[in-house]
């Protein structure tokens, strides 16, 4: 995310600068489910826009809660990000990457290597192309015709991998300066990716800057949805100063779902140089809409809006507030997330046989949690342990019903004599308490001997 200070005589003003500190060799619950499919019987199986509605592979409703993360300026960073995005609660990573035209080129070998981090820490990657930001007005900016280049150039990072990732064609392809074009770029970008043999899910960035207060892309998406042979495109609006308003925040997002028409919020802070976003609207309003959000950054900005930095120098024990309200806060990662049901083919993801509630009581600098663990399989289950993380700076205190300790982050829970058994279609509960310096929450995942659990 790179942006300049703005302003259209007579308009509002947007987005100003929010620039990630590069380094000098770079250079500066209900969410409708129960949903109908059907797609050419050629297409590789893998996400998809159906009634509005982005869908997984099984045919899952699936709403994106991440963050982005600038990997294209910090790859030595991304292995440990990724991780720690995924522990606290994310089912999304967003990831900057470069075409090359203004900054160093992620070449196939290197997204390779991120795709395979994403599905290692089942995180669903939707990976963008950086170099294409305000086009028509950023000095150095490149078409978004550039960035269909580089797509095509290294497709063979991206082939076979539509059940884990969506493509973000370019980021904000236009400034203010010729922003009318993008109708008919963004069109044709997407035309020649289908020629190319791409499959995939594709988000069609705004123009403005990415937030689209001329009401270009709103205006003109449902002839760009339109456009797509696959009918296989979601919208994203970044969401800063222009959204202000709760207000406005809502009728951009209504507009959208009321013409069923995929939307999500593909960046967007607590804060900037352009304004105030509402950023509790926007999480209040994602939610009651079931649509996706990713909010912008992990770590890494600079150029004085440090102050975007979700963990401090990458540190995911050092959250920043505006980290605490994203993971933590009220419709925040954590209290809405849902792991993408792809991850359900043994590589870790809920495969039927357990689910686990966790019911949490905060009081701030100590909690407590209430844990059942139910059987959803055929057969009982005699000895067991229970493997999860807190997702921010809790201590354990005490436990009981089972034993239970704690190393670093992670916890292990295992069976007392009374709770040794879990018969078929049972359940067994224990709980336990404890401290913590910040903001609680609910872990995001859990495995039950070694298999992933449903978290209710």
């Amino acid at each position: 995310m790179k942006r300049k200070l703005a302003i259209t005589a007579g308009l509002l003003p947007v987005v100003a600068a929010a620039t990630l500190a590069v380094p000098a060799t770079a250079q500066a619950e209900d969410h409708r489910t129960d949903r109908t499919v059907s797609r050419a019987t050629d297409r590789a199986a893998g996400f998809r826009v159906s009634d509005g509605r982005l869908l997984d592979a099984n045919g899952e409703d699936f709403v994106l809660r991440g963050v982005n993360h600038a990997h294209t300026w910090f790859p030595d960073r991304t292995d440990q990000a990724l991780s720690d995005i995924k522990a606290l609660g994310a089912n999304a990573v967003r990831v900057v990457l470069s075409t090359g035209d203004r900054w160093t080129k992620n070449d196939t070998a290197d997204v390779k290597g991120v795709v395979a981090e994403c599905k290692e820490n089942r995180l669903i990657c939707v990976l963008e192309a950086h170099d294409t930001t305000g086009y028509g007005e950023q000095e150095g900016a490149a078409p978004l015709s550039a960035a269909v280049d580089y797509w095509i150039d290294i497709q063979d990072a991206v082939k076979g991998e539509e059940e884990y990732l969506i493509l973000n064609i370019g980021n904000e392809p236009h400034g203010n300066s010729g922003h009318a074009a993008w109708t008919d770029d963004t069109s044709r970008a997407i035309g020649r990716m289908r020629a190319a043999g791409f499959t995939h899910t594709f988000m069609a960035d705004a123009p403005n800057w990415g937030q689209d207060w001329t009401h270009t892309m709103r205006d003109n998406a449902p002839g760009v949805f339109a456009a797509d042979p696959d009918k296989n495109t979601i919208f994203s609006i970044h969401m800063y100063g222009v959204f202000a308003e709760a207000s406005t925040v809502r009728d951009y997002l209504n507009r959208f779902v009321n013409r069923g028409l995929p939307i999500a919020v593909g960046e967007f802070g607590h804060d900037h140089s352009d304004g105030n976003p509402d950023e509790d609207a926007i999480l209040a309003t994602t939610e009651e809409l079931g649509l996706g959000y990713l909010g912008w950054s992990w770590s890494g900005n600079g150029g004085g809006v440090e102050y975007l930095d979700m963990a401090t120098d990458f540190d995911a024990g050092r959250l920043t507030s505006w980290g605490e309200r994203l993971f933590n806060g009220p419709d925040g990662i954590q209290r809405t997330a849902r792991e993408a049901s792809v991850f359900g083919d043994g590589t870790g993801d809920p495969d039927g046989s357990c689910a686990v509630t966790y019911r949490l009581s905060d009081w701030g600098d100590r909690f407590n949690a209430d844990v059942t663990v139910r059987n959803t399989g055929t057969e009982e289950i005699k000895g067991w342990q229970l493997d999860f993380a807190f997702p921010g700076s809790q201590t354990l205190h005490h436990s009981w019903n089972a034993k239970v300790v704690q190393d670093g982050r992670r916890l292990r829970a295992t069976d007392e004599p009374w709770t040794e058994t879990i018969p078929a279609g049972g359940a067994v509960s224990f709980g336990l308490n404890g401290a913590s310096t910040g903001p609680n929450g609910v872990p995001a995942e859990f495995a039950l001997n070694g298999t992933a659990c449903t978290r209710n």
